[in-house]
């Protein structure tokens, strides 16, 4: 079934790779990005471009409404590019507010247009210390103190935030991201994935998985991917053709 989809976040690293997953299946796009010279490039790719901030809420609200979507992906993020270590610092409480603040207005704004379902981005490795590999249910470090209780505050945020709205909340929480505009070339990190395979989860969560939380990452012993495999059908060899 094709859907009206209004994607958080489309010129990012796992948008840019959504991007033509969703209009290969069908989908109708509404892009969201901050730059106009972004808006033009996402145009040219077949998505319509919304040129709006996240923290703008009536703005946010606006265009929502205007793009009648009935579903919304959320990947937005506020993450230097590759991930440069010496900005990290700044970009951990840039992006915790994405997370907690971008989001609730994304889920208000939602809610305001009707929207049926929310698939949102999260991460893997925010778990609490514990055996070994986490299943969803495990439960998140929300204890830890510095950049990481920072990080983590703004997932708990999140996921309260999509998982409790007037709409089926799908919460997908990603491995170490690498391939084309994550900054990496391989695999690195407890449980890495591919972005291509990331961007692939998303799709698949527009109409499979009842509401809530799914590990995508490549086989692993620090996370359990079998739910998604299982009731996604999500494969993390996906790649798009080169």
């Amino acid at each position: 079934m094709a859907y009206r989809i209004f994607l958080a976040g489309a010129s990012g690293a796992i948008g840019q790779r959504l991007v033509p997953q969703l209009l290969a299946a069908g989908h109708q796009v509404a892009g969201t990005t901050r730059s106009a010279d972004k808006a033009a490039r996402l145009e040219v790719l077949g998505v319509e471009p919304v040129v709006v901030d996240v923290f703008d809420a009536k703005s946010l609200s606006q265009a929502m409404l205007a793009a009648r979507p009935d579903i919304v992906v959320h990947q937005l993020t506020d993450l230097p590019a590759g991930l440069d270590p010496s900005r990290m610092a700044e970009a951990v409480v840039r992006n915790a507010r994405i997370r907690e603040e971008g989001t609730r207005n994304l889920v208000a704004a939602a809610a305001a247009a009707g929207v049926r379902r929310m698939v949102a981005q999260s991460i893997a490795w925010a778990y609490a210390p514990g055996p070994e590999p986490h299943a969803e249910a495990d439960p998140l470090d929300g204890g830890g103190s510095g950049n990481r209780g920072i990080s983590v505050g703004g997932v708990i945020a999140l996921e309260t935030a999509v998982l409790e709205a007037p709409f089926a909340g799908i919460i997908l929480r990603y491995g170490q991201l690498y391939g084309p505009g994550t900054g990496a070339d391989a695999p690195g990190g407890a449980s890495p994935v591919h972005v291509d395979a990331a961007a692939y989860a998303a799709l698949l969560a527009l109409d499979k998985g009842v509401p809530g939380i799914f590990n995508v990452a490549e086989p692993n012993e620090a996370v359990s991917t079998r739910k998604a495999a299982e009731e996604l059908g999500w494969r993390a060899d996906f790649r798009l053709p080169a």
